[in-house]
């Protein structure tokens, strides 16, 4: 027996009506997708495709971190339905961005709220600064390199032009591991040393260096240098 189309569904339990009627929270994850995906597939409504691109990606965070390509993969989806879950995805993202710019920037916590998704989602590594006021609020995110780090890429100088340039009070160093894990190699410890060495002279305030890995098997997606007591 083939499964009832969203149209063949009663009123209430139709996703778009659901929403207008009771709003955002009274929606599933499945249900709020199936919004975005407009239409089903032969045999398939919109809201089990959704469920098919759930257990696929494991979870809402899986599904906001897959590409367009991988999106599309799924069946019932296609590239237009996927650019189109992609940019819904991409909105909430620079949302939450938004919320985070304007509140105070000053643990690993938050730092991970603000650049984990994207960051954990990266195949190279990435070294990037966030610039701080005296309020510990953020002036901007530089990108300081892309690729393997070495340390004449990742230079005390290079790290720290940016703060000079803006006139940053505080800083946070950030990058992360494309393997997932976030503990240290023994080149981020010298890199480390050499930065707090480098703010020292220079009067900025190092509040930390994080490493962005992944939640896996529930260990912490960051390492803090600071929580580990080097900073």
């Amino acid at each position: 027996m083939c499964p009832l189309t969203i149209q063949e569904l009663p009123a209430q339990e139709r996703p778009r009506e659901k929403l207008a009627e009771l709003g955002v929270s009274a929606l599933s994850d499945s249900e709020l997708i199936a919004i975005l995906l407009r239409t089903g597939m032969k045999g398939k409504n919109a809201i089990e495709i959704a469920r098919d691109l759930l257990t696929r990606f494991q979870s809402i965070g899986g599904l906001a971190r897959a590409n367009v390509e991988e999106l599309a993969s799924v069946k019932g989806v296609g590239k237009t339905k996927a650019i189109q879950l992609a940019a819904a995805f991409g909105l909430g993202h620079r949302l939450a961005h938004e919320t985070l710019t304007k509140s105070k920037v000053d643990s690993p916590e938050r730092v991970y709220q603000l650049l984990g998704t994207e960051m954990r989602a990266l195949s190279q590594e990435s070294l990037r600064t966030l610039l701080l006021d005296t309020r510990y609020h953020l002036i901007r995110i530089e990108e300081i390199s892309l690729g393997s780090l070495s340390e004449s890429i990742a230079h005390p100088r290079e790290i720290f032009r940016p703060a000079i340039i803006y006139s940053a009070y505080a800083m946070i160093v950030v990058h992360n591991h494309p393997s997932g894990d976030p503990s240290p190699s023994e080149a981020d410890h010298r890199l480390t040393r050499r930065l707090a060495e480098a703010a020292q002279l220079l009067q900025i305030n190092l509040l930390d260096h994080i490493i962005i890995g992944s939640p896996d098997n529930g260990r912490i997606p960051y390492f803090s240098f600071k929580e580990a007591g080097v900073l």
